[in-house]
């Protein structure tokens, strides 16, 4: 733990603090959505995508404190390293598959970039230039905040933006694009082909799209009762809206003109990360009971980690069944001119 991850603890227990009582309800009502779409009821994907909005708002500094900026859980390559280095072990693994060829003068696209942290070390490892967009104008503002802190605003470049409309891009302007767990978990099956034949629409012909994201394992049955009941409980945590098979996205990105070149399970599972998290998660939360007691923080941030590690129970029962994948493998490249 160092003085920047202690730092980015404190400001995030400071925002849930300070959240107004308006972004507060529409994170409740938001999870409270996407239960009810795990119970079966039919939603429109404009009100999936502002409940991901309001949920992210409050959710990513929620896991700012637990060490979880970046929001999301990388396999755990080296067991004798924490999430954050494993975290760089997974970014280190996707601009290899990127295949980029003159690293320096390369243009990287971040689909659902976050706070803007993977683009950051991916254009400290390339020397080039990152694009990147997010729903969340919370996490937009703090890329932005901290390209400028790092001296990094002529390589760095974030706005806000929606996976559901034309990227705010001009056609073959990219020489690769990447996503972590920030693009396949909101799309029904039947809006994969628009997003990726965006995709296609802004590289560059012979460079690649890169992603290490959740996705259903080929072993997940429908219609076997633990597996749907896993999936009721988990994804709500995940703050996702959807659940897709890998061979559906591949179909999509094939039919967008793209060649796919790897469709695998990640490496190593992330299950163990996960439960480091729940770990130090039952530590903070006698804090936060604490700061609850004395009026610091309100009660629905303990009521909220419960849910979390309600949640991420299911999610390591799934995952350990081979059922589900965090950090599903996919690269495709577009066919050179």
């Amino acid at each position: 733990m160092n003085w920047y991850r202690i730092k980015t603890s404190f400001t995030g227990l400071k925002r849930l603090a300070t959240i107004s009582a308006e972004d507060k309800q529409a994170c409740i009502d938001a999870y409270k959505f996407f239960q009810r779409m795990q119970g079966g009821e039919k939603t429109e994907t404009a009100d999936e995508t502002k409940a991901v909005a309001a949920y992210y708002k409050v959710l990513n500094n929620m896991l700012s404190v637990f060490d979880l900026e970046k929001l999301y859980i990388p396999p755990q390559y080296d067991d004798s390293k924490g999430l954050y280095d494993n975290q760089l072990i997974c970014e280190q693994a996707l601009l290899k598959q990127l295949n980029l060829q003159n690293p320096e003068s390369s243009h990287l696209l971040d689909m659902g970039c976050g706070r803007g942290r993977i683009a950051h070390y991916l254009a400290t490892m390339t020397g080039g230039q990152v694009s990147g967009y997010n729903i969340d104008p919370n996490q937009i503002e703090n890329a932005i905040e901290w390209a400028a802190e790092t001296n990094m605003t002529d390589r760095l470049h974030f706005k806000e933006g929606n996976h559901h409309d034309p990227l705010d891009y001009d056609s073959e302007s990219f020489d690769g694009c990447f996503s972590v767990q920030a693009v396949w978990p909101f799309f029904k099956t039947e809006e994969l082909d628009d997003c990726a034949r965006e995709m296609y629409r802004i590289l560059k012909p012979g460079t690649r799209y890169a992603c290490s994201e959740y996705l259903l394992s080929p072993y997940f049955d429908w219609n076997n009762p633990e597996h749907a009941a896993l999936h009721k409980i988990y994804l709500p945590t995940l703050a996702a809206t959807q659940s897709m098979y890998p061979a559906d996205v591949c179909a999509a990105l094939e039919r967008a003109g793209f060649k796919i070149l790897v469709s695998e399970p990640s490496q190593r599972p992330a299950w163990p990360i996960c439960e480091q998290k729940r770990n130090l998660i039952f530590g903070i939360r006698k804090v936060i009971r604490f700061l609850e007691k004395v009026r610091i923080l309100p009660p629905w941030v303990e009521e909220s980690l419960e849910l979390l590690q309600t949640g991420g129970e299911a999610w390591t029962d799934a995952e350990k069944a081979k059922i589900a994948d965090l950090n599903w493998r996919i690269v495709a490249e577009k066919p050179a001119a």
